[in-house]
């Protein structure tokens, strides 16, 4: 209860996203790995908190985000990038998001969660997710550039982690850290 209270005179009793005063309630901004705080939480509407769950975008409702996307609030501003950044082929939504600012570890909050939120899930050669630490065989041989070396049909890779690419894995073979693509791999 403390946190809605801290909310409450933070907001004034306004939406902090589109500043509307009616069915408010706290919202806690993903990802919730610490516990619910002022600090990562915020004050919402009823309107806004489904869409901002990934529910359907009504655009003209978040037109609202060109004011509130200069809060001083580090929970604002990453929903106010996570937002417009849905809305991004709207016009005036690229517009601010190009001019939105943001310090270096609050967009970082912003954009690990977008990359997680919208990321696709890494498939081997048989269609199976891959996950960070699975380990996998190399179903063919590759040639590894720049390191003068070709990775064996049937070499274990252990460990693997993902990229930003959902078509490539990272992992060590013969010491050398390299980008593989997934199809050419099985899950272990």
């Amino acid at each position: 209860m403390l946190v809605e209270q801290g909310l409450v005179e933070r907001c004034g009793g306004v939406c902090e996203l589109c500043g509307a005063s009616h069915d408010l309630s706290a919202y806690q901004v993903p990802p919730e790995s610490k516990m619910a705080s002022v600090d990562n939480s915020l004050m919402i509407c009823g309107t806004c908190k489904p869409q901002a769950e990934g529910g359907e975008l009504d655009a003209n409702h978040w037109r609202c985000l060109n004011d509130s996307m200069w809060s001083p609030v580090p929970a604002v501003q990453v929903m106010a990038y996570r937002m417009l950044t849905r809305l991004s082929g709207e016009s005036w939504a690229q517009d601010a998001l190009d001019m939105l600012y943001m310090e270096d570890e609050t967009r970082k909050w912003a954009e690990t969660s977008i990359a997680a939120e919208f990321r696709e899930d890494t498939l081997d050669s048989n269609g199976a997710a891959l996950a960070g630490g699975d380990n996998v065989t190399l179903i063919k041989d590759l040639e590894v550039k720049g390191a003068n070396f070709t990775a064996k049909r049937g070499t274990m890779v252990r460990g693997i982690s993902l990229s930003d690419n959902p078509l490539h894995i990272e992992g060590k073979v013969n010491g050398s850290r390299i980008v593989i693509i997934a199809a050419y791999v099985k899950k272990a």
